[in-house]
């Protein structure tokens, strides 16, 4: 089970929070805080979400099923300007027990957008700490990714491959398969 924060919209991509018609309400991720996703039918981040994930809507479509699709907008670089689109496409069919997973793009130019961070599941928050010009992420309160020049990369150390081989090799030991 996971918890779903609906607000009524936040600003496209092309235009600052504080320019948000007054019909709206504003939710741009600041650094150390995180990052709202929310419905927005019909706004460019919506158009933009649609065309980018268009596969994974178009394979859900011939399950049928109709994914929400919920998106968000952060100011990743310390640059002004540059702003990033998460994505989060959210079914029965494509999402598990650790939740749904968000991706984030950046835009690279008027219709070009660049992957990022692929399909992490769990609260992203900005941190104010950077690396390479673009703010941290933090997913799950915890795991910090980190820029490396061309897209973010986890911070987490992952199992040194020889223990778990030796771990599988004594689980196979201890638990001999019945002839």
């Amino acid at each position: 089970m996971f918890a779903l924060l609906l607000v009524t919209a936040a600003p496209p991509l092309d235009r600052p929070a504080r320019a948000a018609p007054a019909h709206r309400t504003s939710h741009t991720a600041i650094p150390d805080g995180p990052v709202v996703l929310t419905q927005q039918p019909g706004t460019a981040l919506d158009q933009t979400a649609r065309k980018l994930n268009a596969a994974d809507l178009a394979a859900a479509a011939r399950r049928g099923d109709t994914p929400v699709v919920l998106v968000g907008s952060a100011p990743l670089s310390t640059r002004a300007g540059e702003t990033a689109l998460f994505v989060q496409l959210q079914s029965a069919a494509l999402c598990g027990s650790a939740g749904c997973a968000t991706s984030v793009y950046l835009q690279k130019g008027h219709d070009d957008w660049t992957k990022v961070l692929d399909s992490v599941s769990g609260p992203v928050s900005l941190s104010h700490r950077t690396h390479g010009g673009m703010h941290d992420l933090v997913i799950n309160g915890t795991d910090r990714w980190v820029w490396n020049g061309h897209a973010y990369r986890d911070t987490m150390p992952a199992p040194p491959m020889d223990d778990l081989r030796r771990s599988i090799e004594r689980y196979q030991a201890q638990h001999p398969k019945p002839h």
